[in-house]
């Protein structure tokens, strides 16, 4: 079995990404890894050149900046990521530039690309997801966070990655056909300092939005507000030995009062429903669990 691991990134000290750690959390788990360097206007590619593995392979990219609509622009170079992926790759395992994997999951990722490495009817891998929020100890404990998504994809190209690269899909535009596995991804993306993070929601909306709702619907602050938040719990686990030192030089504080939940009356609505049914109304599946 030979797999790879792929990723994009852009402008990633600028942002504070945790590019390196991402990749190397899922590194031994690889054969090969493609990493897709958007032109950067800070050290990104020495950055990723850095990381001085046998594994890496850089390809050199440049975004498409005129392109405003639903984040697109991150499942294009998503795709060229994908496409390197060398031909006699059996599996491809898509790490985000804020998301990580725990070491204590890799027997169970291992096992189920082996189980179904023969099997066709398996398009990829679901994942569970843990979204960290504010600092390394909280979780998103609402609804609105996703739980679960397609992180390793069969070495299929006519396979694609969808919208604004959440996610995957078959051509012409078809649901992935995955089996649910028992492993998390760690997704940091709302961790960063609050500058930083202020930073990049001002900077990042322009892959969805135009000027004028940027301007509407941005707040214009020198740090984010990270108390805006709905409903949280603590996290009673350990990170990836990859985030370990990062997590030790965090500089900022954000302590938060878990006994709020700040639901919104869909929200309950939908976990009364829950209560009695086991069904969650409305939740979005882009895949089919087989």
């Amino acid at each position: 079995m030979k797999v790879a691991g792929f990723t994009i990134i852009r402008d990633a000290v600028k942002y504070d990404y945790p590019v390196v750690e991402a990749i190397n959390s899922i590194l031994p788990l690889c054969d090969e890894f493609m990493v897709a360097v958007g032109n950067s206007t800070d050290n990104t590619l020495e950055l990723i050149k850095n990381i001085n593995s046998p594994k890496i392979k850089i390809i050199e990219t440049f975004w498409d900046d005129s392109l405003r609509e639903g984040g697109r622009t991150f499942a294009l170079e998503t795709d060229k990521a994908f496409q390197a992926v060398s031909a006699d790759c059996d599996w491809a395992f898509y790490i985000q530039a804020d998301e990580a994997v725990h070491e204590k999951y890799y027997p169970v990722i291992r096992e189920a690309m082996e189980k179904y490495k023969d099997d066709k009817a398996v398009d990829g891998l679901l994942f569970h997801y843990k979204h960290f929020y504010g600092s390394y100890d909280y979780v998103g404990e609402s609804w609105r966070w996703y739980r679960r998504e397609i992180r390793i994809v069969r070495n299929d190209k006519n396979i694609f990655s969808y919208r604004d690269a959440q996610g995957f899909r078959k051509k012409p535009n078809e649901k992935l056909k995955v089996k649910l596995i028992d492993a998390f991804i760690y997704h940091y993306g709302w961790v960063k300092d609050p500058r930083a993070m202020q930073f990049k929601q001002q900077d990042w909306s322009k892959f969805y939005h135009d000027d004028q709702w940027i301007e509407t619907n941005i707040a214009k602050a020198v740090e984010f507000d990270y108390s805006n938040v709905d409903s949280l719990e603590l996290f009673d686990g350990t990170h990836p030995k990859a985030l370990q030192e990062r997590i030790s030089k965090k500089n900022w504080k954000f302590d938060y009062d878990i006994s709020k939940r700040k639901y919104s009356f869909k929200e309950k609505f939908k976990r009364f429903v829950h209560s009695f049914t086991g069904y969650r109304i409305g939740e979005y599946k882009n895949y089919k669990i087989s």
